[in-house]
């Protein structure tokens, strides 16, 4: 913005204009008192020109001799210098008239003075005095007229100077002092960080114009840098917040998965913290086995809200999923994102912990199988050894002893034969903690002894089983099929794994085999009993019947 009209020039041409003012009326007073400093002399003059003319009369009637000498003086009076300069211009017409028809009747005068008669003169001399006077009467008025001019230029000088100051002043205050407060109030407003301050002049076409257009611009920068400031301190304290917040959730929800036994429980806990902490209406856990899923949640999913998701993965391998629903405001993907890389990890360490505890309860039976290798099957070995040498002893001997050697030798085989089952069992060898691959190892080795289809449909969970629980139902199944092999000539046998309407775990091995005539076992057999036993271990039932379509069915229910 350009200076249109600057404020020191203005006031620099109110001073001048002052100065000018001031020196043109003192000048003009002092002219007009200078051209009035012969006006006494002149009036002084005029005035003894009465005299002299009364004098000559006298002179003349007497015949003085000093007559020329008075005359000439006369003269001089009448032709002074004082007299003379009531000849200008400037001097009133009146004033000149009067001078000068005073000169021509004197010139008359004076013939009359010269050339006689003596009564010629005076007769003339009092209207010539009169003639005087009203000349000096005429020199008094332009002398009083100059005061008087003298008198109003100094009065109009002052009235002008003084108006001069008033609009000075008026200037001042409308184009200076107010604008200046105007901008000092806005400072102060600043100052306590308030930018809406009162409009300032910007219409001023002067520097303070420019200054508080300036100001008012420099305002409005200052105001949008301070509320981008603010702006920018509100998110980071809203990012640290979150942060916070974020660092928060994560150490609660990797104290959730700190516990001493990983499983459903810790991820419902740490899903239950995440849908509290981001107000979430619902979060479910999906988890993908070989051929099943199992799934944790918290809260209860609206069919009307859409569904969010992250995959979860393990060696770029998808494991399953997480997925949310929320009402208002979604959550932080940082947050989400973390949780889930969490829950992989979890995921992983349960497997592992699962697969751990397998490997630690085989590793404890494969012992208890080594000793009785080395203990038991030595012993029956050692009589089976003993019972041949007696048979070889007492060869020919009566038919009552032969009959009981006989029996001891059936007993003694049976013996070794359940023995060897019960090693088999023991050695039992599971590499993998899902369910399904576990029951496709154990069924594996059964389809290589017989011809016999077998069927797996596994629908539970791997979660649904911890690996005490997996071991028992792993036994039990095997249990079946070996009996159904064995002992009914089944050429179907189906396995299904399931969940019942109460939510219970449920195993069902169906044969298509002659089917079991009595729960009770032959002397000597135990297969049942265990299978009752590990069933009670698992807090469930075991059922035996047989089949709506023959055979025998195997049903082992207990909870999750």
């Amino acid at each position: 913005m350009l200076v249109k009209r600057s404020v020191t020039a203005t006031l620099a041409k109110m001073l001048v204009s002052i100065v000018i003012l001031s020196v043109l009326a003192t000048g003009l007073a002092l002219i007009t008192v200078a051209g009035s400093l012969r006006d006494a002399e002149a009036m002084n003059i005029a005035g003894s020109l009465r005299m002299q003319s009364y004098r000559l009369a006298y002179e003349l009637t007497n015949g003085s001799e000093r007559l020329g000498e008075h005359l000439l003086q006369y003269q001089q009076s009448l032709q002074a210098p004082a007299l003379r300069n009531l000849e200008r211009f400037y001097v009133p017409g009146d004033v000149r008239q009067k001078y000068l028809a005073l000169r021509q009747s004197w010139q008359d005068l004076e013939k009359q003075v010269l050339m006689g008669p003596a009564g010629n003169y005076q007769s003339n001399v009092a209207s010539y005095v009169n003639q005087i006077d009203h000349f000096v009467l005429a020199l008094q008025r332009y002398s009083e007229r100059k005061l008087t001019i003298v008198a109003a230029i100094s009065v109009m000088g002052y009235i002008v100077v003084i108006g001069l100051v008033l609009f000075c002043i008026r200037f001042m205050r409308r184009q200076v002092v107010t604008p200046l407060k105007h901008l000092v109030d806005a400072s102060l407003s600043m100052q306590q960080r308030n930018f809406n301050h009162p409009p300032l002049e910007v219409s001023l076409p002067n520097e303070l114009g420019v200054l508080s257009q300036t100001f008012t611009t420099m305002s409005g920068e200052l105001a949008k840098l301070y509320q981008s400031l603010e702006q920018k301190v509100r998110e980071k304290t809203e990012r640290l917040q979150q942060a916070n917040r974020t660092l928060e959730v994560l150490y609660n929800c990797s104290q959730a998965l700190n516990a001493e036994q990983l499983d459903q429980r810790a991820f419902e806990n740490l899903l239950n913290i995440v849908r509290l902490s981001e107000q979430l209406q619902c979060i479910q856990l999906n988890v993908q086995d070989s051929l099943t899923q199992w799934q944790v949640a918290s809260g209860e999913p609206q069919p009307t809200l859409p569904w969010h998701s992250l995959m979860i993965m393990q060696d770029h391998k998808p494991l399953g999923s997480l997925s949310w629903q929320y009402h208002h405001q979604a959550p932080h993907p940082q947050l989400m994102q973390s949780v889930t890389n969490m829950l992989s990890r979890g995921v992983y360490f349960n497997r592992a912990q699962k697969q751990h505890m397998q490997f630690l309860l085989m590793e404890e039976r494969a012992t208890i199988a080594r000793e009785l290798h080395d203990s038991l099957a030595q012993a029956l070995t050692f009589l089976r050894i003993q019972l041949t040498l007696l048979k070889r002893t007492l060869a020919g001997s009566s038919s009552q002893s032969n009959e009981i050697i006989d029996d001891f030798d059936r007993a003694l085989a049976d013996a070794y034969q359940q023995l060897r089952e019960l090693l088999a069992t023991f050695r039992l060898s599971i590499q993998d903690a899902d369910l399904n691959a576990a029951l496709q190892q154990v069924l594996e080795p059964l389809r290589l002894l017989t011809s016999t289809q077998i069927q797996l449909h596994c629908l539970l969970a791997s979660q649904a089983l911890n690996a005490q629980q997996q071991v028992h139902a792993l036994q039990i199944v095997r249990e079946a099929v070996l009996n159904a092999i064995k002992h009914a000539n089944a050429q179907e046998i189906v396995i299904r794994c399931e969940l019942t309407l109460e939510g219970n775990n449920q195993i069902i091995i169906c044969d298509d085999g002659s089917g079991i005539g009595s729960l009770d076992e032959p002397e000597g057999h135990y297969g049942l009993t265990i299978m009752s036993e590990r069933a009670a271990r698992l807090g469930g039932t075991l059922a035996i019947r047989r089949g709506k379509l023959g055979g025998t069915e195997v049903c082992l229910t207990f909870p999750p």
